[in-house]
């Protein structure tokens, strides 16, 4: 019997009792890529498509204790971080990054909810400036998020690209400054700054109507280390992950009675689920086809 291989990728991220984001969008995002998904739990939440009603922490040694084990055993081809909570989880999160020597690293820094709810403790910016932006191979923050992380107002292309500067200079190789939250008409523009070379790479997406957009920097970050694990190079990384994420979001899914979720899994359900929506033809997510 031969053995069989396959990539493997982490999140460490929080769980969302709904399912649409965090910890379960993460995975349900490596199955859909053929990535084998282990994961570190930083937080429990109590949530659905219309808010968050409640937050609990996982001590950090915990959450320290939940990748080693994994890497230990089974290990990563490439990680992500998520909604990480508190000041004492991003160290320890730093702290791990570095001690399993994760190079393929992806930042997601999750700040808010999609409705609003603060995720990461006033005090803990510091500690992601400093400790984890620096381990990060990539850091794909929304407009807000940059702003955040910047220290100015993020409210247009110039801003996008200066902001992605900015955050380069805290130590990632590369910064995505992701365009949604932007006006930019009937497209969205995620911008893609490579500290090194010191170029910058715009994707030109269209604007989807869709509602349902629960999850989207979740499913991003996510399919981000999925095709990094799959050997992808960086910049290939992040293309495929944003087509990946704009037919995601065309297929969002109309469940609950607030924002819905946006659909990893697009690509391996039958096609008659989507025909109310239009959408009659099937769609290949073969990594080698994108």
């Amino acid at each position: 019997m031969t053995e069989k291989t396959i990539a493997r990728a982490l999140t460490i991220a929080g769980s969302d009792s709904g399912g649409g984001a965090g910890i379960q969008a993460d995975l349900k995002t490596f199955a859909a890529l053929g990535v084998f998904g282990v994961s570190a739990i930083t937080a429990l939440t109590a949530q659905n498509t219309q808010g968050v009603a409640g937050i609990h922490a996982v001590p950090a040694d915990f959450v320290e204790q939940q990748i080693t084990a994994v890497l230990s055993d089974i290990g990563a081809d490439a990680a992500k971080t998520g909604m990480l909570a508190t000041r004492e989880i991003v160290l320890a999160v730093a702290r791990a990054a570095e001690r399993h020597g994760i190079e393929r690293l992806v930042v997601d820094p999750v700040l808010l909810s999609k409705h609003g709810a603060p995720l990461l403790a006033d005090d803990a910016l510091g500690a992601y400036l400093t400790a984890l932006l620096p381990r990060a191979l990539i850091v794909t923050p929304n407009a807000p998020e940059a702003a955040r992380l910047a220290g100015f107002n993020v409210a247009d292309r110039d801003s996008q690209h200066r902001a992605a500067e900015a955050i380069a200079e805290m130590g990632p190789r590369y910064v995505l400054v992701k365009g949604g939250h932007l006006p930019d008409g009937a497209h969205v523009t995620d911008c893609l700054f490579d500290s090194r070379e010191k170029t910058f790479r715009e994707f030109v997406s269209p604007r989807s109507a869709s509602p349902h957009t629960h999850g989207t920097g979740c499913v991003l970050s996510a399919a981000i280390t999925a095709f990094l694990a799959l050997d992808c190079e960086p910049v290939e990384a992040v293309e495929r992950a944003i087509a990946f994420v704009h037919q995601a979001i065309r297929h969002g899914l109309a469940i609950g009675g607030g924002i819905g979720p946006v659909d990893p899994c697009w690509g391996i359900r039958p096609a008659v689920l989507y025909r109310a929506a239009g959408e009659a033809e099937p769609y290949n997510v073969n990594p080698q086809e994108h």
